[in-house]
């Protein structure tokens, strides 16, 4: 097969794909040669009969092939899912803006899908960072992830796991037992708002990746439109194409 790429759209091929969880998959896509992301940003795929494509963050890129890891939720999701090894795959991207890659040291959580940006820094930087994560229930955990996470919750309690409730549960005791000079988040939003809270409390800058329903992906639709307060002025801000990643003292949540 051959890959085809013209500036951000891409073809490339299904080289695995996998349950993982209840309705977690994993799957790898083969890129052209000249593909490049870093950890935060996000592809675009396109799903037979619908017209928006949808958007999924970089979980890691590594000898040319996008893991992604998603939850089968809706009719896209139901397509991707479907989709087997040597099946093409039409996606725009990489897109967006991601992480600061700064060698701090540096606390991940993830909540949940949310787990797949944030591990893919981790990926990315290897040393001085720590990966932690909260999910449902132990059906939840990606059997693909679970020997890197370095701290595991789930709501409740089920599973082989370090803590029972929210991951934000823990934030307080894991910022003082690793003394992170940053934290980078992505989950839900009240995942994001309350371990931004949290870090501004300790005065630790948060990176928060937002998890937001898009359309276009391109920044054209306006269709996830969030509000930043920079410095006392109040603006808007695209999560496709300012974001996905922005500072969570910022956010007006």
């Amino acid at each position: 097969m051959t890959i085809q790429k013209h500036k951000k759209l891409n073809k490339g091929e299904v080289t695995h794909i996998e349950r993982v969880a209840n309705e977690m998959f994993l799957i790898k896509i083969k890129t052209a040669p000249d593909f490049s992301s870093k950890p935060g940003q996000f592809i675009s795929i396109l799903c037979d009969g619908h017209a928006m494509r949808r958007p999924f963050s970089i979980m890691n890129f590594e000898k040319g092939e996008i893991s992604l890891l998603f939850k089968r939720k809706g009719d896209g999701t139901a397509f991707i899912s479907a989709l087997k090894v040597g099946d093409t795959v039409d996606f725009i991207g990489a897109m967006g803006n991601g992480f600061s890659l700064n060698n701090d040291r540096i606390l991940l959580v993830g909540a949940g899908v949310g787990v797949a940006p944030v591990y893919y820094l981790k990926k990315y930087l290897k040393d001085g960072v720590r990966l932690i994560a909260g999910f449902q229930n132990s059906g939840e955990i990606p059997a693909c992830l679970k020997n890197e996470i370095d701290f595991i919750s789930t709501d409740d309690g089920s599973g082989e796991v370090q803590g029972k409730g929210s991951i934000v549960d823990y934030l307080e005791e894991q910022i003082s037992r690793y003394q992170p000079d940053r934290i980078c988040v992505c989950g839900p939003h009240i995942v994001l708002k309350l371990t931004s809270e949290i870090a501004k409390a300790h005065d630790i800058p948060c990176e928060v990746a937002m998890e937001k329903t898009m359309a276009c992906s391109i920044g054209v639709c306006r269709g996830c439109v969030i509000t930043l307060n920079k410095n006392g002025k109040l603006e808007n801000a695209s999560v496709c194409k300012d974001g996905p990643v922005f500072l969570g003292e910022e956010v007006v949540w």
